[in-house]
């Protein structure tokens, strides 16, 4: 499997990255592990999480994503068989990007996920009340210290990830080698400055979302459809849009073309998207992540990207 650089970290990822964030929540232990088995063996490398994950769901602190990743890395040994991503600056916790935030994040990260260097240490967003040069300061420790690798920005706009990358230049610290933003067919909003930027200053994209909460399945056909699952509610706007039903029916088309499922015709067209170097996507199920596994090895033509362009566009 051909692997993809991230930035200029000289770290590389399999084009497809696996969401932690149900590890835990939707997918308890044993499931996430079995999941993490196959991904591995599928020939693929990237797993992301957060702190925080999944502190928003009721009867959840945060922190269960990254426990659930360190027991299958001690349980397995597989700790060099792969690239481990993770965030701070979301966990109410553990809030903000300060430095004395992100030393102490990071070692709580470090011991959930049983491991002594994390490879991408991520700000989960983006942090206006702490100035941006004692992040990239605080950072810089870390990776001095052996204890991150490489480090990443989530959730920026286009003018915050460049003042950053200055601040990183002109002080002679890490820079954010890659961006987390949400992108999709239906949610193209980094299309312009912020994708033209990370094209110019060779930031790798690693976009959230590719799936748009299910919509891009084509799971959802029906109002009686969005009943399916507790995500199904979010796709209610875009079913009921010509927009929406004209990105399924370009699916639909591209999908009947390759023999593939919409799902993974929807990935394979973030996979070749500028800049990008994986879209991340979760699975709870062996099923499910064979179906995603599969958006890797699909090649979309021009006119099947054309296509997809124009109904999403």
């Amino acid at each position: 499997m051909n692997h993809r650089p991230l930035g200029r970290s000289g770290l590389s990822i399999a084009p497809l990255m696996l969401g932690g964030n149900v590890f835990g929540w939707t997918a308890d232990e044993a499931t996430s592990h079995a999941i993490l088995d196959a991904f591995v063996a599928g020939g693929f490398n990237a797993i992301d999480t957060a702190d925080v994950y999944s502190g928003w769901v009721p009867g959840h602190k945060g922190g269960e994503s990254e426990t659930v990743i360190g027991t299958w890395l001690k349980a397995r040994g597989r700790r060099d068989d792969v690239m481990l991503a993770t965030k701070v600056g979301m966990w109410p916790a553990q809030p903000g990007l300060s430095a004395a935030n992100i030393v102490a994040a990071c070692e709580g990260s470090l011991k959930r996920l049983q491991t002594d260097y994390i490879d991408l240490y991520q700000s989960h967003r983006d942090d206006a009340d702490t100035p941006q040069d004692e992040t990239a300061e605080a950072f810089g420790r870390l990776v001095k210290a052996g204890k991150v690798r490489a480090i990443g920005a989530s959730n920026f706009d286009a003018a915050r990830l460049g003042s950053a990358l200055k601040i990183a230049a002109d002080q002679g610290l890490p820079r954010y080698d890659t961006l987390q933003p949400a992108y999709n067919l239906v949610d193209r909003a980094i299309e312009g400055p912020l994708q033209q930027l990370c094209v110019e200053q060779d930031v790798a994209i690693i976009s959230y979302y590719g799936l748009a909460s299910g919509f891009l399945t084509g799971k959802y056909r029906s109002a009686a459809d969005l009943g399916k699952s507790p995500r199904g509610p979010r796709s209610k706007a875009l079913l009921e849009s010509e927009r929406g039903q004209k990105v399924l029916a370009a699916l639909d088309a591209a999908s009947a073309e390759l023999g593939a499922t919409p799902a993974q015709v929807a990935l394979a067209w973030v996979m070749a998207r500028p800049a990008v170097a994986a879209p991340i996507a979760s699975a709870t199920s062996l099923e499910q992540l064979e179906e995603l596994m599969g958006a890797a090895r699909l090649t979309l033509d021009a006119g099947q990207m054309a296509r997809l362009d124009a109904a999403s566009g």
